[in-house]
């Protein structure tokens, strides 16, 4: 095991959470499998590397519920709730029944059903438009980004539109599971966990009584063949789509937007245009995804990148250090909507690819093309971008304050 330079790489400072890459490039050059002392884990960065950890039995998804276990017993005493929970989510589980479970949504999410879903996203979005477009302002991310996939995951659990609202505010809240780890996060996400739990398992009943076609139903149909194991992991599994599901598109919108009006000249482009949007989709992925980074957890010793890793050891699999590999992408700190991003890795691959990646594509498709035919110019406010820094490397977009003019 290689441990660290005198001077280790920086990646818990403010810095490197704001900007990673300067610093996920160094380590790229100097050491691509890389063990941090600080974080007591590996850091991969390299391209071909990641992408052979991310198809590798032998690395299972990053486990939440051990880093739990580790916490102080009165601690986990207190969480206790919150873990079982997360025992039952698909990809935190072992990998048999991630595949298992991964079985059933499969069945859900197919292209059809998220192209069937297409004209209820479009109807959300213009609905949330409508709501500032007289105003000739917004903040993207609280009127537009998180609202459009929580309206429509509201509509595939059959949540009711007079509480379609609380769905932004749990999933929220269930973020601080996916932080550095301490109490007050973990309290807070377990109470609203458990709030969303029992508000979601009176659907289940009515669904076990009354199906419907929505995606509560399907899983009570699940659980009633023997592929679902109990109406918890029902419930475990809806927070998690919940969480997934919306946090995947508020990013990939927020993020993409920014983006451009931060480059002016690929916003020019992408308007001038139209038919660009699918391409500029995914190379707003491979420049900043949603998800800079997950993690894996090695079953057993393996060799990668010419390092050993014993069992046990967890892994820093960075994502978006791989999307902006110079061996796979030229000159790849430049964002450029025309360039091929074939195989990035924004979604992941293998056993753990994100089932949800072909309907936050469809969503992202349905709010830039609307976005772009209903608004004209848009200018980012003098306030600026508001970003949540979560070191280590990542970070995600709090507030995107624009100012537009109607499209003539």
């Amino acid at each position: 095991m290689t441990t660290d330079p005198a001077a280790e790489y920086d990646l818990l400072s403010p810095e490197s959470a704001r900007d990673p890459h300067p610093v996920l490039h160094r380590m790229r050059r100097e050491d691509p499998v890389h063990f941090s002392t600080r974080l007591r884990a590996w850091i991969l960065t390299r391209y071909d590397d990641i992408a052979v950890a991310l198809k590798d039995p032998r690395l299972t998804a990053g486990r939440l519920v051990a880093q739990i276990d580790r916490l102080p017993e009165e601690q986990r005493r207190q969480v206790e709730p919150l873990r079982n929970s997360i025992a039952l989510w698909m990809g935190h589980t072992n990998n048999i029944d991630h595949v298992r479970m991964q079985g059933v949504f499969k069945k859900y999410f197919t292209p059809k059903i998220v192209e069937d879903l297409r004209p209820r996203a479009q109807a959300i979005t213009d609905e949330l438009i409508d709501a500032f477009m007289d105003r000739g302002e917004c903040e993207v991310i609280e009127a537009l980004a998180y609202p459009l996939p929580a309206r429509v995951i509201a509509d595939m659990l059959g949540v009711p539109a007079e509480d379609r609202d609380l769905l932004p505010r749990w999933s929220r809240a269930v973020s601080g599971v996916f932080r550095p780890l301490n109490i007050d996060n973990l309290l807070a996400s377990q109470k609203n966990i458990l709030e969303m739990s029992e508000y979601m398992r009176k659907t289940v009943q009515e669904r076990r009584r009354a199906p419907q076609d929505d995606l509560i139903s399907m899983l009570v149909a699940a659980q009633a063949e023997g592929a679902i194991q109990s109406e918890d992991e029902i419930l475990a599994n809806c927070v998690l789509l919940l969480f997934a599901g919306h946090e995947t598109t508020a990013g990939l919108i927020g993020k993409g937007l920014f983006h451009l009006l931060d480059n002016p000249e690929q916003m020019a482009q992408l308007r001038a245009n139209p038919d660009r949007l699918t391409n500029a989709i995914e190379e707003m992925l491979r420049f900043d995804g949603p998800a800079l980074t997950t993690t894996r957890f090695s079953l057993e010793a393996i060799e990668l990148g010419g390092k050993t890793i014993e069992a046990n050891q967890l892994l820093f699999v960075v994502l978006g250090a791989g999307n902006r590999d110079p061996a796979h992408y030229p000159d790849p700190d430049r964002f450029d909507i025309g360039r091929s991003t074939a195989r990035h890795l924004a979604f992941g691959q293998g056993m753990f690819y994100c089932l949800g990646a072909a309907l936050a594509r469809m969503e992202a498709q349905v709010c830039f093309s609307t976005l772009f035919r209903r608004v004209g110019e848009i200018r980012l406010q003098p306030a600026g971008a508001k970003w949540e820094l979560r070191p280590p490397l990542s970070r995600g977009l709090d507030a995107l304050p624009i100012a537009f003019e109607r499209a003539s």
